[in-house]
């Protein structure tokens, strides 16, 4: 296909969806981007995006500079317009675990009304499988359209890394499902402008569907044994991160890394999905029914080290309210989850983080402080391992209780200088 000639349309410009815009655009693709927040689309016209991650100013700013990239609220206006159309949008759970897929379906009720022959629908969205069959095929096929022959459909998911997704969208391999041949072919051609890296075709959509979900969810599975080992070395004084890194000399064994639980967009969430699969046809899923509760419980379990050190402890700090170091994502963080459970529990609770801005830290219901006045408090917590904490030096916390998640201090030469040093897998009573 000659794309010279057509305009591809991203519905959904979050931390996905402007990069693949704005990447397609720097290599000469008309992109029309469609985001229900009028202030991302305002943001996206002049060049600006709204949240951080390296190289992806400039590339914005040089598409929309040329015109290869423009922004709008009206999704019908997309779906009329474009030729190709991809699906990024986001697919949280209801408070039961079940896939919420309102945005989905919505975006999906657009494309439907501006549907023509030979466009290709891509959803990247991370959706439970069978969904792209079940849901979007007949959603789509009501414009009249016969999928496979008048349209065509595919799944593809991104695996990106916040803080580095550039790089990772233009060298990852990509995994492509289509409804057919024709289908997965079209979407092979449209993401090699994307991709150096090699672009595997599954079967099926729904193989495409359960690639990314057990790559996430393997991820989870994983934590969750590190964090049951922890829990054993907390008991007879081992360090676990010495253990699993040398039990990761063995050349087939990769433990991952305990700590205060698991956030972001997919790891917490993407689990759920194939639970849910699995119980529809009967079965239970239990290995990863039962790390998600463990992970999930790791919160918990930060607190029950404080529980130990109640006497003379009402303030705590806790440092870090992103989901991991030195990004401004707190999707799923499990320092929500944290903070909830102190100030339920009576702490007064300030917290610091020097990426994510303060009116977001605010709305965790706390004071959000200086990195110096957060180490005035009775307890500090570190749950986040950005750059600078990984600074912290025994003088700065004298007589105050340190707890950390995270293995990115020296737990000896704390405990040496008389700091009440206590960290997830390496707990010294």
């Amino acid at each position: 296909m000659n794309f010279d000639n057509k305009q591809i349309g991203i519905f959904g410009l979050g931390h996905i969806g402007l990069p693949t815009a704005a990447i397609l655009a720097n290599n000469n693709i008309h992109v029309l981007g469609a985001d229900v927040n009028e202030n991302t689309v305002n943001n996206i016209n002049q060049g600006i995006c709204n949240f951080e991650e390296p190289g992806l100013n400039s590339l914005v700013k040089d598409a929309v500079k040329n015109n290869y990239l423009s922004a709008t609220t009206d999704l019908e206006y997309v779906a009329n317009t474009c030729d190709i159309i991809i699906v990024i949008v986001p697919t949280p759970i209801f408070e039961n675990k079940k896939a919420d897929l309102t945005y989905v379906i919505s975006a999906c009720e657009s494309i439907k009304k501006g549907l023509k022959k030979g466009n290709l629908v891509i959803i990247e969205s991370t959706v439970p499988p069978e969904t792209g069959i079940n849901v979007i095929k007949p959603l789509l096929e009501e414009s009249g359209l016969i999928c496979g022959e008048d349209f065509y459909l595919s799944y593809s998911p991104e695996r990106a890394l916040p803080n580095n997704t550039i790089y990772e969208m233009t060298h990852n391999a990509r995994i492509i499902g289509g409804f057919n041949e024709k289908s997965a072919d079209l979407t092979a051609q449209l993401y090699s402008y994307i991709t150096q890296g090699e672009i595997i075709k599954v079967k099926n959509i729904t193989s495409a569907e359960m690639v990314k979900l057990m790559e996430n969810t393997y991820r989870d599975v994983n934590i969750a044994l590190s964090n049951e080992l922890a829990k054993i070395c907390e008991k007879i004084n081992v360090n676990a991160n010495e253990v699993i890194n040398a039990a990761n000399y063995h050349p087939r064994v990769n433990l991952h890394t305990p700590g205060p639980g698991v956030g972001g967009h997919c790891i917490p969430i993407d689990p759920y999905f194939l639970i849910e699969i699995a119980e529809k046809y009967g079965e239970t899923a239990k290995l990863i029914s039962d790390s998600r509760l463990i992970n999930d419980s790791m919160p918990d379990h930060v607190l029950s080290i404080l529980s130990k050190f109640n006497d003379g402890i009402s303030t705590v700090s806790v440092l870090g309210i992103a989901y991991k170091g030195n990004v401004d994502d707190v999707r799923e963080t499990p320092s929500k989850k944290l903070i909830e459970l102190l100030i339920k529990n009576g702490y007064r609770v300030v917290a610091n983080d020097p990426i994510v801005k303060k009116e977001v830290i605010e709305t965790f219901n706390l004071d959000s402080v200086s990195y110096e006045d957060s180490l005035k408090s009775d307890c500090i917590i570190i749950m986040t391992d950005h750059d600078m904490y990984k600074e912290l030096k025994p003088e700065q916390v004298k007589d105050k209780l340190v707890i950390s998640t995270k293995p990115i201090l020296d737990s000896d030469k704390f405990r040496e200088s008389g700091i009440n040093f206590q960290a997830i897998g390496d707990i010294v009573l």
